[in-house]
């Protein structure tokens, strides 16, 4: 115990109030547009997800936590720096590329010298490995993962190739891995991605078990295409009417779209088990963190999706790509043995841009400047847990986009590129699906909160929120798409 106790204050850092000094492991899950209600634990009916479930029953589910973003780069990019979106680097999806076979991979990277997680937990001793999908940055490119603070990386650079989970490759640590068996465009194939991620995964943690460890896992189910092979496909084929989905808008067609989707999710889940049961297998459980949540919010009814049939966003309006709760608020799980009590349910405000603090205070440093607070005091039920002033969001794209919380209040402004700057104003505790516009008989909350949107609006010349700062414009080859 002296030991690490020494070790953490050389590192430079400190201890929460009765935290325990030994560095813990810490899991990371992100799903890829799964719902804030497609998870058992938080009322879905139709899908099984035991194993995450059981997480959440043995330890803390957060019904107030937030993305980073409507969708998927900007969202990671605020998870990894701590930036929020008024700070941060990426704040939309920007291609460097198209989409056939020989398309340039990869999205706007992230600058050099970046402090992203991994070079924080990297710095402070851990091993660190990214599995799953990376989204900024592809090979070569300064955001690469392994110029990012990672040791070991996975899966797609590109978010575009992660369109198909039979892709014709992979990347790992900075070598193209072909996959035989794999055609482009093909419906099937021989290699599963998500399966060849899970497998990674697994013997990474056997390799690196016995030094504290981060694993960041960002799997790509659910996001579209509809793909999952055959043995998941047949807990769920038959059990609902399922007109077939016959592709279209880049998406590839699929006989059974509703029970595809909900083996997709349940195969997640099940692979999630494998990951917890092997952590006990090597007896390093209880020093383990384990955390899971969502990059966004469900997506539209395109590729097949269905997100009405399973109910994917519960009370709230909107789904991935707007600032709406639909598309921003997400599930969080955390579980960790003796440590998280079980059953806890909290409904403390937090964001993506909370884990680089989070993080750096389970592994006793101190984290480098970005705008997150710890949620460790509520995760261990111990010491005084900070509050955010207000939580902000802005994205450029679907015409831009703001949105703050404060306390009850939600304002959210759209249509941005219109020039006619028009604020709404909700109360989030009383009206969750945000129907009811209270901007005119709370007008004072609402100047308030305009005041606090224009100060955590820090300008971009690569991402303009085009009525506030419309000097700026795109300057580089780079193009802006919402997918």
């Amino acid at each position: 115990m002296l030991t690490s106790l020494l070790i953490s204050l050389l590192l430079g850092g400190k201890l929460a109030a009765g935290d325990p000094p030994a560095r813990p492991n810490i899991v990371f899950v992100l799903a890829d547009d799964l719902g804030w209600a497609e998870l058992g634990s938080y009322g879905q009916t139709k899908i099984r997800t035991p194993c995450l479930d059981e997480l959440a029953e043995g330890g803390m589910r957060f019904t107030q936590h937030y993305a980073g973003a409507p969708v998927c780069a900007p969202s990671r990019c605020v998870l990894m720096t701590g930036m929020h979106p008024g700070h941060a680097y990426v704040r939309d999806n920007t291609e460097g590329g198209g989409w056939g076979p020989d398309s340039v991979e990869g999205q706007r990277p992230l600058l050099p010298d970046t402090a992203t997680i991994g070079t924080v937990l990297q710095g402070a001793g851990y091993a660190t490995a990214c599995i799953g999908k990376w989204g900024l940055g592809g090979p070569d490119s300064t955001g690469a993962p392994e110029r990012q603070g990672f040791d070991h990386f996975f899966g797609y650079l590109c978010q575009r190739r992660a369109h198909n989970f039979y892709p014709t490759h992979l990347w790992k640590d900075g070598e193209k891995i072909s996959l035989k068996g794999n055609e482009w465009g093909n419906l099937v194939g021989d290699h599963y991605a998500h399966d060849l991620m899970t497998e990674d995964a697994l013997e990474w943690v056997r390799i690196n078990h016995d030094q504290p460890f981060f694993l960041y896992l960002p799997y790509t189910i659910p996001h579209l295409a509809l793909q999952v092979p055959d043995d998941s496909l047949a807990e769920y084929s038959g059990l609902w009417e399922d007109p077939p989905y016959k592709g279209g808008k880049g998406y590839l067609p699929h006989p059974e779209p509703r029970a595809a989707y909900a083996a997709m999710v349940t195969r997640m889940d099940r692979d999630i088990g494998r990951v917890v049961d092997l952590l006990n297998e090597l007896g390093v459980r209880e020093n383990t963190i384990v955390m899971f949540a969502s990059d966004n919010g469900a997506t539209f009814d395109i590729g097949g999706a269905d997100s009405p049939f399973f109910d994917s966003c519960g009370p709230f309006r909107g789904r991935k790509g707007s600032v709406w709760e639909g598309g921003i608020r997400v599930p969080l799980i955390a579980n960790w043995p003796g440590k998280i009590e079980a059953g806890k349910v909290s409904d403390h405000l937090s964001a993506f841009w909370d884990l680089m603090e989070t993080c750096a205070e389970l592994a006793g440093i101190e984290a480098p400047r970005n705008d997150g607070i710890s949620f460790l005091p509520t995760l261990l039920g111990k010491g005084k847990q900070q509050q955010h002033r207000y939580l902000y969001w802005e994205f450029p794209g679907y015409r831009g986009q703001q949105a703050m919380r404060w306390g009850r209040w939600k304002a959210v402004r759209r249509n941005l590129v219109s020039g006619e700057i028009r604020t709404q104003l909700f109360d989030i505790r009383e009206d969750p699906g945000e129907s009811r516009d209270l901007s005119l008989s709370q007008s004072e909350v609402l100047a308030q909160m305009e005041v606090w949107m224009e100060e955590a609006h820090t300008p971009s010349a690569e991402y303009p929120l085009q009525s506030i700062d419309a000097e700026f414009s795109i300057s580089s080859s780079f193009t802006n798409r919402d997918r």
